[in-house]
């Protein structure tokens, strides 16, 4: 299964902080953006991750990233010239996914619970060969809020299978929004390429799902009490994703989002990789996180 991140908005709702600088290369709390989305893929198994930026952060990017060796994983770079859509993606990523099925997470969400490496891979496991164990052809998830009017917002049954979505709906059907996290089998490709795009002007990922719910093939798995959805976007919610994060890691003694160690854990590097990776960032607590995982 190959992963996608969609990390090539320009960040304007951080204006000016993100005039000079990445957005998904922003800190939050102890690592860059971007770290978060890409830990969620290794965490479901995916080690084959395709990064669609901008062409002005292409460079720092890749220049952070690298091709993903260091970590065990394979990582390629697309650019999106302007904003065109989630869906675009996968018209973008088109030669990258091949025939296989794919994931995508939007490049400024963050996802933590503690069941969550279970969840994915329930997902990842459930494909058979190059499609999803009949009839499934998607799965999205759904998490609990007191706003949903916000948000793309999923109706589902008893039996996990979606009835109906409503992008922003002023009578909300549930309380349950959409995070930024799918994962499709390979004819999203061509679902994709037939879109037509919205009123403004671009390919939306909430028609790609609905053409899933009209053949019946689309699931939803809800993200349960105790996980954490954080969006990065505006001033006040990164803020409050780098204290989060922050609480968690100083109360456990473990942190989110290191794909350093989970990389490690996964058995994509050995223990002497993990050490060389460590070394690097000798001078401060991160590097030492890293010796005491390898060492563990």
């Amino acid at each position: 299964m190959k992963g996608i991140v969609l990390a090539a908005g320009k960040g304007t709702r951080l204006y000016p902080i993100t005039i000079p600088t990445v957005k998904q290369l922003m800190p939050v709390y102890d690592k860059p953006m971007i770290y978060y989305p890409i830990s969620v893929l290794m965490l479901a198994g995916i080690n084959e991750i395709l990064i669609i930026t901008n062409p002005k952060d292409l460079e720092p990017m890749q220049r952070l990233l690298g091709d993903g060796s260091q970590l065990g994983c394979k990582f390629e770079y697309k650019i999106q010239e302007e904003p065109r859509g989630i869906a675009e993606a996968f018209i973008l990523g088109e030669e990258f996914i091949g025939s296989d099925p794919v994931a995508l997470v939007l490049g400024d969400n963050i996802f933590y619970s503690s069941g969550l490496r279970k969840k994915l891979r329930s997902i990842t496991n459930s494909i058979r060969g190059n499609e999803w164990v009949d009839p499934i052809g998607a799965f999205i998830f759904a998490y609990h809020v007191s706003d949903p009017e916000r948000y793309g917002v999923v109706e589902f049954d008893k039996d996990n299978r979606v009835i109906s979505i409503e992008e922003k709906p002023i009578k909300p059907k549930s309380n349950y929004a959409i995070p930024g996290l799918y994962f499709y089998n390979n004819k999203v490709i061509e679902i994709a390429k037939n879109l037509k795009p919205s009123d403004r002007g671009e390919l939306e990922i909430t028609d790609v799902n609905k053409f899933y719910l009209e053949q019946n093939e689309l699931y939803v798995s809800t993200l349960e009490r105790g996980t954490a959805w954080l969006d990065t976007g505006t001033f006040e919610s990164l803020m409050q994703a780098g204290q989060f994060v922050q609480v968690i890691e100083d109360r456990q003694g473990l942190k989110i989002g290191c794909i350093e160690e989970i990389a490690f854990l996964q058995g994509w590097i050995t223990k002497e990789d993990l050490l060389g990776i460590a070394k690097q960032y000798s001078k401060n607590s991160y590097g030492t996180y890293l010796e005491m995982i390898a060492n563990t």
